[in-house]
């Protein structure tokens, strides 16, 4: 006879599991939006959809990619690739970071495969905080709106702020603080399933149908796991740009001196700050008495994250590399703030 003595929890477990889901809280919020504020719904659902297509020629590349390194074992290439050479890989991070176009979001996809497949988190952390900061078409943009020196501030503070990082995470580290960064990304694969670990690499890995398997199973597991929780995080970003508007928090940090710089930092990390857009806000906001150290530690603070840039990490890493992760961002941003105001 079946054991019934715990079916009755059953479907309430299974309910509140639902709950817990992104897609749950995207549900939630679309409509308390329609219901609330129902001429903007429209507004919401295409901004979010837009910004979420944009990001998802990024996650298909990371998740093809990374799927292809598990299928074909290259993992163990990879995290060999990084063996002795920690300090080597946080320069090249940091200094490559600015040359690629993401922001806080956008970057997620990439810094996922990276941590999956072994990759140094000292190094990882260089170019997730370098990347945001700057990149070709930004540094025009900046330039353009607030100068060169403010342009150039920004890219080197940018470099700076990855080597910090790398560095800090790197001592952090051997010391023991950091371990397992990961919180459910974990590597799939065990020694009695999956295609069997080998020195080299099977490039072809079409002709194994196990390796077959593994492919469509990272591709599936990783898609969906990027996919629900960017989506989740646009739809905030899309709630903060309707109903939190970037002017009037940077309005709060005006004035000289060390404080509102450190205040800048902390109020632009939360906000949503694109690049595109900040530079001729900031260039405004100046003109009627915002400080340049102020300006630079609000655009950088923004850039390095948002809030919905933290709810995609806090369900990618564990709290401690989270924690760490904001904390360099904003001391970064109020050193480079101080700094650029001295100067």
């Amino acid at each position: 006879m079946a054991d019934l003595t715990q079916s009755p929890r059953a479907p309430f477990k299974a309910v509140f599991d639902l709950i817990k889901t992104p897609w749950a809280v995207i549900v939630a919020i679309l409509i308390a939006v329609a219901i609330l504020d129902p001429g903007n719904l429209t507004e919401v659902i295409t901004f979010a959809g837009k910004a979420l297509a944009h990001t998802g020629q990024y996650i298909l590349f990371a998740v093809l990619l990374l799927s292809y390194l598990k299928a074909t074992g290259a993992e163990v290439m990879v995290a060999r690739a990084f063996e002795g050479r920690e300090t080597r890989m946080i320069l090249l991070a940091a200094l490559f970071g600015g040359l690629a176009p993401f922001c806080s979001c956008e970057v997620i996809p990439f810094i996922a495969g990276l941590l999956a497949l072994g990759a140094p988190l000292s190094a990882v952390m260089a170019f997730w905080l370098s990347s945001p900061l700057i990149d070709p078409p930004t540094l025009l943009i900046t330039a353009g709106a607030l100068g060169w020196p403010f342009a150039i501030g920004k890219a080197v503070a940018a470099v700076a702020l990855g080597l910090f990082g790398g560095f800090v995470v790197r001592t952090m580290t051997r010391s023991g603080v950091l371990t397992q960064p990961l919180r459910n990304y974990q590597p799939t694969g065990c020694g009695s399933c999956g295609p069997k670990q080998e020195d080299k690499p099977v490039w072809n890995f079409w002709h194994d149908p196990a390796r077959r398997k593994r492919f469509r199973s990272e591709f599936f597991r990783n898609g969906l796991f990027l996919l629900k929780w960017l989506a989740l995080a646009y739809v905030l970003e899309a709630l903060l740009i309707n109903y939190v508007p970037a002017d009037l928090i940077a309005r709060a940090v005006g004035g000289d001196g060390v404080l509102p710089i450190i205040i800048a930092a902390l109020v632009g990390m939360p906000a949503y700050l694109n690049s595109y857009v900040a530079p001729p806000l900031l260039a405004g906001l100046m003109e009627q008495g915002m400080s340049a150290g102020a300006a630079m530690s609000f655009m950088i603070a923004g850039a390095v994250s948002s809030i919905p840039a933290m709810a995609a990490v806090w369900s990618l890493v564990r709290p401690k590399v989270f924690a760490t992760y904001l904390g360099l961002g904003i001391v970064g941003a109020v050193i480079a703030g101080i700094i650029f105001q001295m100067i």
